[in-house]
Formats: structure tokens, sequence, C-alpha cells
């Protein structure tokens, strides 16, 4: 399994949320190049990044400080945040990002969604944040009536080969994760699977490892100290080498 640390970054700054509550934005990084360079240092193999400006406003707004990112680090990166059209997907694409997460747009703009996995098969990732098992949209601030299941099952049925699911009732509340709503994803859907909200300790990795997921996606947990990042890849890997979870 891998572990992918999280850097989310609003109005330039490194910061994290409560439950994606934007007013509870609070700094815990001063660079979000050198907080990348300390994942590296730790062993990650990829860093889950999130321009929360733009999950909002529906553009890219903190694009420029992600590419510096990226110029500054060897591991692969992952970005999500207003990514709403092909012209996105690929600036990102070609300036070195190695994935691209839709998230709103899986839900409100599935043609989109569709040309840019006919396009880009094994670097698009679709994210899909629900709230009491519904589907929640432009930076969590707008939550319909689609089921978290029903449109995973119509992100796969497209072509969608990675899925990120983030219960956001668990999301910086350090409460674990939400392993039946996972292991349920996992058995609708054949596309590799990501874990993202409340991972908050070595239990919560070896709980992710034992689901046979793809990944999980860890934040809060390490800026504060409470779970160790290069333990818990250690942990991952050698989850890994006994035949659980995936390579990058």
């Amino acid at each position: 399994m891998l572990v992918l640390p999280a850097i989310d970054i609003k109005d330039g700054n490194c910061v994290r949320l409560y439950r994606g509550d934007y007013s509870t934005a609070h700094k815990v990084a001063e660079s979000a190049v050198e907080t990348a360079k300390s994942f590296e240092a730790a062993g990650a193999g990829f860093i889950h990044m999130v321009d929360l400006d733009g999950a909002k406003d529906g553009k890219r707004i903190n694009s420029d400080l992600i590419l510096n990112v990226r110029k500054n680090v060897d591991v692969k990166i992952e970005v999500g945040g207003g990514i709403r059209s092909i012209d996105s997907v690929e600036f990102y694409l070609e300036n070195g990002i190695d994935r691209v997460i839709l998230g709103s747009a899986a839900i409100k703009d599935p043609v989109f969604v569709k040309e840019a996995v006919k396009k880009y098969p094994s670097q698009i990732a679709v994210s899909i944040d629900a709230l009491n098992g519904m589907v929640s949209a432009d930076g969590w601030t707008d939550t319909s009536e689609v089921n978290f299941i029903t449109l995973a099952k119509q992100m796969e049925d497209i072509g969608v080969q990675y899925i990120i699911f983030t219960d956001i009732s668990k999301d910086g509340m350090l409460s674990g994760p939400n392993l039946t709503m996972l292991d349920e994803l996992k058995a609708s859907v054949r596309c590799n699977i990501v874990a993202s909200g409340g991972v908050a300790n070595l239990k919560d990795i070896v709980n992710l490892t034992d689901l046979d997921i793809y990944g999980a996606i860890t934040g809060k947990a390490i800026y504060t100290g409470d779970l160790d990042l290069q333990q818990a890849i250690e942990v991952a890997n050698a989850a890994k080498h006994n035949g659980k979870g995936a390579n990058i």
C-alpha cells in the first residue's frame, strides 16, 4: 500500500482543515517546498497536493506554488483542486505532475471526466468525497443526492482507474478512516482505492493494509506528530511485500 503525505494549499500557505470547513484552516508548515523535501527524505514515493482555493473557485489558483514543489523534489506528485477542463489537466501533466485528481467534475461534468480518462487513462484519479454517504462537491461546500457507491460505479464504467475516497466527517479529526465504507467501496468496483481522511496513527495504516487497498493519504497526523511518516511507509511497504497493496 502506498502512503501519500498531503500538502493542502490555501492562500499560498500549507494548511489543514477540520471536516473540510474552510473557516477552520490553520497553517501547519512554513514552506510547501521544504515540507515536500521532508516527505521525500522520509521515503515517500508519492505526494498528494490540493489547491483548496482552486477547489472552491473552480479554477487553478495556487498552480505556481505547486509547480515550484514539482521542480524541487524527485518523488511523484498528484494534484487536485479546481481542475474542471481538459486544458487544466494538460497544464499539470505537461508541467511534470504525475497524476491529476478530478473531484466536482465527476458529478457535474462526467463528459469531461470521460474525455480526460480516454486521453490520459493512467494519469487521472477521481476524488469521491461523501458526507453521510452522499457525494459533496465544490470544495465540500455543496452536497448532492448521489450515493458514493453509485458515483464510483459510474466512474468505473467510463474507465477511471483510481478513486480517492474521503468520508468528510472523518477528515482532519484523527479519529480513524471509515473502514466500513472503504470496504464497501472496494467490494463494489475494480478501481484502485485510495483512503483519505481520519488517518491518525500506525494502527490505522495497519488496518488499511489489511483492507488490501491501493493507498492511504495522511495529512494532519504527520504534522501533529501522531504518525511518523517514515514508520508508516515502512509498515505499508512490508505489507506490499506480503502481497497486499500495489506498486506506484
